[in-house]
């Protein structure tokens, strides 16, 4: 896959199957962010969350067998972090 399909597949991700799925993604970082922090018992933020999973992906790519789907969520992921950490 080039870039362009790559971050295509993300916004596409992004904007439609995945908010669908799983709802609004400032609530649902900023919910996985008090869970986190509780379990850890350390402050963990929305905007962290979305960079840990966007490197849960990368991890996946290199320890795993090759995904492309691994590239796409990685990219939604960071998409998601550049748009939480505008928020504030």
């Amino acid at each position: 896959m080039i870039p362009e399909e790559i971050l295509k597949e993300a916004a596409c991700l992004i904007a439609g199957q995945r908010a669908k799925q799983h709802g609004n993604y400032t609530a649902l970082h900023l919910r996985i962010a008090d869970l986190w922090s509780s379990y850890l018992k350390y402050k963990i933020s929305p905007e962290q969350v979305a960079l840990c999973m966007a490197l849960v992906k990368i991890a996946r790519d290199e320890v795993g067998n090759e995904n492309p789907d691994d590239a796409i969520d990685a990219a939604s992921y960071v998409a998601l972090w550049g748009a939480l950490k505008s928020r504030k």
